[in-house]
């Protein structure tokens, strides 16, 4: 009997090991590493680009190193293309995902989303000189550059535009201004950023949805990690709280994001 029943607690360990593995919340995993690993594409300014010194910066970015501060651990960041961003989640590339990420309900039947930390409209861009689009109804049937896998591009796809596969904001609006495409729908703080470089642009707004599966965007995690979640979401109200988002909002958009 004594032979026969550590054979079956042999056997049951494994088992048990292997659900303390996959109970364990990512948020133990990085306390222990002492860093946050946070995917972003580093391409889709002011939100997460390089600066003229090669540096990392952006309004994602800022907020992805005020998280990572409040959870007593450095910022480690991991840029890849928009395309194969959140699959990197799948492979445990990183523990986050902060590039304007939407919340809708196809993204969390997979993954969990922190609360919303940014509300934005996606808007209707065309030249300057077009006359033949003025709302997200016209667009059927034209060529709207967008990247296939984001928000933007299924909107497009929803109002019967042929979709122009980009890699990001800025290779859409070149795409536009140079007349390979007809429009472009996009984040309309990416653009009214872009208008502040380029005053000059020939682009303009012709229309806007406000509805949220296109606006609110939050942080992205794995499934089944309450408590990072939870820490999450604590960073954000603190960082609201303190002043912190504040002054992160108003560096790149000139007002106080925190309190619309």
């Amino acid at each position: 009997m004594k032979l026969l029943r550590s054979i079956l607690l042999a056997g049951l360990l494994p088992l048990t090991l292997a659900v303390s593995a996959h109970a364990q919340d990512d948020l133990a995993s990085i306390k222990s590493a002492g860093a946050i690993k946070i995917g972003t594409e580093g391409t889709y300014a002011p939100f997460s680009y390089h600066d003229a010194s090669g540096k990392l910066t952006g309004f994602d970015v800022d907020i992805g190193r005020a998280i990572a501060e409040r959870l007593g651990v450095k910022a480690e960041f991991v840029e890849g293309k928009w395309d194969g961003l959140i699959a990197g989640l799948d492979v445990k590339r990183y523990d986050a995902v902060i590039n304007q990420v939407g919340i809708t309900d196809a993204r969390k039947a997979k993954y969990d989303f922190s609360d919303p930390y940014i509300a934005s409209e996606a808007v209707l861009i065309v030249r300057d000189d077009n006359t033949e689009i003025k709302s997200f109804d016209d667009i059927k049937g034209k060529r709207s550059a967008n990247t296939l896998t984001s928000n933007f591009g299924k909107l497009a796809q929803k109002y019967g535009a042929q979709v122009v596969a980009v890699q990001g904001f800025n290779e859409a609006i070149d795409l536009l201004l140079s007349g390979r495409v007809d429009a472009t729908i996009n984040d309309n703080l990416s653009f009214l950023d872009f208008k502040k470089q380029k005053p000059n642009a020939k682009a303009k707004i012709v229309d806007s949805d406000k509805t949220a599966e296109f606006s609110e965007s939050g942080v992205l995690i794995r499934k089944d990690n309450p408590e990072l979640r939870t820490a999450i979401n604590k960073a954000l109200t603190d960082i609201k709280a303190d002043g912190t988002y504040k002054a992160i909002s108003e560096k790149y958009f000139g007002t106080d994001l925190s309190a619309k």
